[in-house]
């Protein structure tokens, strides 16, 4: 999503972009071709799961990979590598400097992340970093580390009425229904469990509120059988939906009366900008860079992690107090528009992009 983001503003006339996807019919790439930029395959590379650490057996197959993987980089002729998240640094950042070219390591997680802390420092030219939580300490030690906010488009057209109509229809549900939204891959660190722990919770305090907690989520280490199982234990079946992956998901944020963010350790939560955008609730972790994002809880509460109960107390109360509410959602709105506005990211980005380049270009290789 930021890529696109960064390409709908990126200058043509000083930056032509590559898109390397590693299948031709994955989603990235059909999600790319609508972007009018080059979309090219990728050679084979060391195929990393996702949320599993990088070992020898993993090390062993970026090694034997990286040959081919810098002679393509090198046959067409690119100047600069940007890396847009782990498991692609993890595979591109030794082939980006065999071929020659210019590496920027594009952090979204952990500031514990082993990547960031011992690779990063000695193979990238340059750091960006989505939050300052996210860069950590790590940050002394990183040339031209710098934070920048990743882009977020909202459609000046959306319509909150129009959105939370469709959603009701969808859930089928009363139109006073208070509607909850989790949006995010199903992975621990996301917490869903606890997104209906909370739930759950908001039941048993108010019980005659009407409530339904909308997951929307592609499911990546978390099935979505143990979050309905979960539900079925929580005696809170009928109030949770599983909505699968949408997609543009701030469309779907706009039609909930609340997005709730139960993450822990988020670099900084894509959604929780949406939501700032489109001018729904937000109620949060004080974890991970969800502070950051919301201001120390200016722009939507924050609770401590893990805590379903303060969760849906902190819910129940944005809804009982419209003022509160919608003091919180003003202010959000016009914050977002100035620090997630994809001009501003762009412009961020070709400034980094111009003063790594400014520096003198080492032999190419691997011809």
């Amino acid at each position: 999503m930021s890529v696109l983001g960064l390409l709908k503003s990126l200058d043509r006339s000083r930056f032509d972009p590559v898109v390397l996807v590693e299948s031709a019919e994955g989603r990235i790439a059909n999600l790319m071709r609508g972007a009018d930029v080059r979309v090219e395959v990728a050679a084979a590379g060391a195929a990393l799961r996702h949320g599993r650490s990088v070992g020898l057996q993993e090390l062993a197959r970026i090694g034997r990979c990286s040959g081919a993987l810098a002679r393509q980089l090198a046959r067409q002729r690119i100047d600069l590598v940007h890396l847009n998240d782990g498991r692609s640094c993890a595979t591109w950042s030794l082939a980006t400097k065999m071929s020659g070219a210019k590496l920027v390591w594009h952090h979204r997680g952990s500031p514990n992340s082993r990547g960031l802390r011992l690779v990063a420092p000695h193979l990238a030219d340059a750091v960006v970093s989505v939050s300052r939580f996210a860069l950590g300490p790590s940050e002394s030690k990183l040339r031209r580390a710098r934070v920048v906010y990743s882009p977020i488009s909202a459609q000046l057209s959306l319509n909150r009425t129009d959105a939370r109509a469709r959603l009701v229809e969808e859930l089928g549900c009363p139109p006073e229904t208070f509607i909850i939204g989790f949006f995010g891959v199903l992975i621990p660190r996301k917490r869903p469990f606890a997104f209906i722990d909370a739930v759950a919770a908001m039941q048993r305090i108010e019980p005659g509120t009407p409530v339904v907690g909308a997951l929307f989520g592609e499911p990546l280490e978390i099935d979505e059988s143990a979050l309905a199982e979960h539900a079925r234990a929580r005696g809170a079946e009928s109030a949770i939906r599983l909505m699968g992956f949408r997609y543009p998901g701030i469309d779907w944020i706009a039609g909930c009366d609340l997005l709730m963010v139960p993450a822990v350790d988020e670099p900084l939560g894509r959604t929780l900008a949406e939501a700032m955008l489109v001018g729904t609730s937000i109620v949060a972790t004080r974890s991970g860079g969800n502070a950051e994002a919301l201001e120390e809880g200016r722009f939507g509460t924050l609770v401590e992690p893990d805590d379903a109960e303060a969760m849906a107390r902190a819910a129940l109360l944005l809804r009982a107090d419209s003022a509160r509410r919608n003091a919180a959602v003003h202010a959000a709105a016009i914050a977002a528009h100035r620090r997630f506005g994809e001009q501003h990211h762009a412009t961020a980005i070709m400034d980094l992009y111009e003063d790594v380049l400014s520096t003198r270009f080492g032999e190419r290789r691997w011809q």
